[in-house]
């Protein structure tokens, strides 16, 4: 009975609510053939589960394994597409029927935690009743944990809010993380996310990169020491049913963009290695691996001059197979980053290319064999098993080579347990999401992350803390509800003794047709022309504490000159900040990366070396304190 297409959503809590084929002697059957089969044995070793698995398997079966695909999830739960939902392609009930995958992706999600994990149970349940062998569905996501409006911050509602990796970085406390992680596998695991897009170990060296604040910083010791732990909190010391699997990324480092540009685009594709500082930027994923990372993520960007073909990183078989394979004897899932095979047409018409730099002539089928030669395994934000298919039926590919990665990718689903309960308790997601000493512990953690830059003292008292219930306060760009339970809250500067400014890190949208380009934070990182003028005016008019969210090395000297007081923040709400610049909690962070002291210091330092401009007007690990 096909009752995840009825128009009332169908909840699966439990595997006994599903009506799933009875289980065979306590085991779930899976093919639906009476009988337990040794995949379907838990008892088994999952070796040798998986040779009985793929010896069932078609090529369209197994060529299905190697594609992750963005799934729409509807608001109530149900499966079928809900016009102007989404592109239809993203619907995905076809791609399990036409294309036989059985991994997708989830951005945006209802606001209810418990709404997305019946869209999990549901899909679940559609995949064991609906595909011949019943290979379970692995639920992959990017990061949500962290307070952000940043275009890669999916919807977090629910979850246990942190600051964003950037903070983790400031605090620079390697407990703290594996105690953040493990609460992000519980929250995961609670809804049905097996597989973590993340973390992202990319060093910040080019300060101009839009991305740079899903990582680290600069410093790759620091960044290697929190990948470890990162990837233990998401699995534990080894992968098990009570892991989430780590997909690290962006392998071999995506720092080092050619002016900040990112290689998303056809504006940009080649990453720079001016210093000769490619060996630095992979330390953070030999961490990950010693930490045993279930995936990577290769970038999209050109080695330029690094290897012997100048070609994307998932296309280079010096990177994959000669580096990540060979070098790092790495013999996880290494999975191609989104987009790299398939132009898609925008909603306006833009045509936007495949990411296939270095290989853009060749087509579709070509750019697959040619990643697959590299030592891929997976690609994501793709649906193109058929063509995987024709290279094997037309001899181009043999299905030994789509048995390695096949083999790979089933490993990783048995060992997270997806084919003996791939299901959660839906009852029980409203207490494991969100749990109170959870979100206590990310509301702290933004506050620790805040990052003092200018606190002058005088006659014998530094500017901050404030001393609540003593001032009349301007608050701009900060919610003056948050300011309200601490000091007076006026109208406008001339009414106040002190300011509260709350900015974020400059950015100038790159001229392009890609509308997703025009979200990317590029360009410089100076406040320029009127913007400029508005915020030295304010300074210049009332004293004025000045809160800066980094998201991006800043280049803010006039402002940090005029300020009477400079904190940073690496995603924090409004709360968060009003308790620290009132002195309920004391900012402990220090900074991840340099801040300039201008654009020219940017632009003329090298691309892949940490710490390169000229006089920098904060360097990193700077930091001061509350006396």
């Amino acid at each position: 009975m096909n009752f995840s297409r009825f128009a009332v959503p169908v909840v699966c809590s439990v595997l006994a609510a599903c009506n799933e084929s009875p289980p065979v002697n306590g085991y779930r059957d899976l093919n639906k053939n009476n009988r337990l089969d040794v995949y379907e044995d838990v008892t088994q070793p999952i070796e040798t589960r998986i040779d009985d698995l793929l010896s069932q398997m078609s090529v369209a079966e197994k060529a299905g394994l190697m594609f992750i695909n963005i799934a729409i999830v509807n608001d109530d739960a149900s499966l079928e597409y809900v016009p102007g939902s989404g592109p239809e392609r993203l619907a995905p009930l076809p791609n399990i029927d036409n294309q036989k995958l059985n991994h997708f992706n989830v951005g945006s999600i209802p606001d209810d935690p418990a709404v997305f994990a019946m869209w999990q149970n549901n899909l679940q349940h559609y995949a064991a009743m609906n595909t011949r062998l019943g290979i379970p569905i692995t639920i992959a996501s990017d990061p949500r944990h962290h307070f952000s409006t940043n275009i890669y911050a999916f919807s977090s509602s629910g979850f246990s809010q942190f600051p964003e990796t950037l903070g983790l970085a400031a605090i620079g406390d390697i407990e703290l993380v594996e105690r953040f992680t493990d609460i992000v596998r519980q929250e995961y695991i609670a809804v049905g996310i097996r597989l973590a897009l993340h973390p992202q170990v990319d060093l910040a060296t080019e300060p101009r990169w839009s991305r740079i604040n899903g990582g680290f910083g600069e410093n790759a010791q620091l960044s290697a020491d929190i990948a470890r732990a990162y990837v233990r909190g998401l699995q534990g010391e080894s992968l098990s049913a009570s892991s989430v699997a780590a997909m690290t990324k962006h392998f071999p480092g995506g720092g080092p963009q050619t002016e900040g540009l990112d290689p998303h685009f056809v504006f940009h594709k080649g990453q720079s290695y001016p210093g000769g500082m490619f060996d630095y930027h992979l330390q953070p994923f030999a961490a990950a691996i010693e930490a045993g990372t279930a995936a990577i993520m290769p970038y999209y960007g050109v080695p330029t001059g690094q290897t012997s073909e100048d070609v994307g990183m998932s296309f280079n078989k010096d990177i994959i197979s000669g580096l990540l394979r060979e070098k790092y004897a790495y013999d996880g899932v290494v999975c191609a980053d989104w987009g790299i095979i398939t132009d898609r047409t925008m909603s306006n018409g833009y045509l936007w290319p495949g990411r296939a730099w270095g290989v853009e002539h060749l087509s579709r089928a070509q750019r697959i064999r040619k990643a697959l030669d590299a030592g891929i395994d997976q690609f994501g934000g793709e649906t193109a098993s058929d063509l995987v298919v024709e290279l094997v039926e037309s001899g181009e590919l043999s299905e030994a080579r789509i048995d390695i990665s096949a083999r790979r990718i089933l490993r990783l689903k048995f060992v997270l347990g997806l084919f003996d309960d791939p299901y959660v308790d839906v009852d029980a997601v409203a207490a494991q999401v969100g749990r109170a000493e959870a979100s206590l512990l990310g509301h702290e953690s933004q506050m620790r992350a805040m990052t003092l830059l200018k606190n002058p003292s005088a006659a014998s008292k530094a500017v901050l803390p404030l001393l609540p219930d003593s001032l009349n306060v301007y608050a701009e760009g900060i919610d003056a509800a948050a300011i309200s339970p601490y000091a007076s809250v006026a109208s406008a500067p001339e009414d106040a003794d002190v300011a509260i400014l709350r900015i974020n890190t400059p950015w100038y949208p790159f001229e392009s047709d890609n509308l997703f380009a025009k979200a990317f934070h590029h360009g410089d990182l100076d406040f320029k022309g009127e913007r400029k003028t508005e915020i030295l005016n304010l300074l210049q008019t009332l004293p004025t504490i000045v809160v800066i969210y980094l998201d991006r090395p800043a280049v803010i000297p006039e402002i940090v000159e005029s300020a009477s007081a400079v904190i940073a923040d690496y995603g924090a709400s409004d709360r968060a900040v009003a308790e620290v610049l009132f002195g309920i909690a004391k900012p402990e962070g220090s900074l991840p990366f340099e801040l300039p002291s201008s654009m020219e210091a940017v632009r003329q330092q090298n691309a892949d070396v940490p710490g390169d401009s000229e006089n920098p007007l904060f360097e990193s690990g700077f930091g001061l304190a509350y006396r």
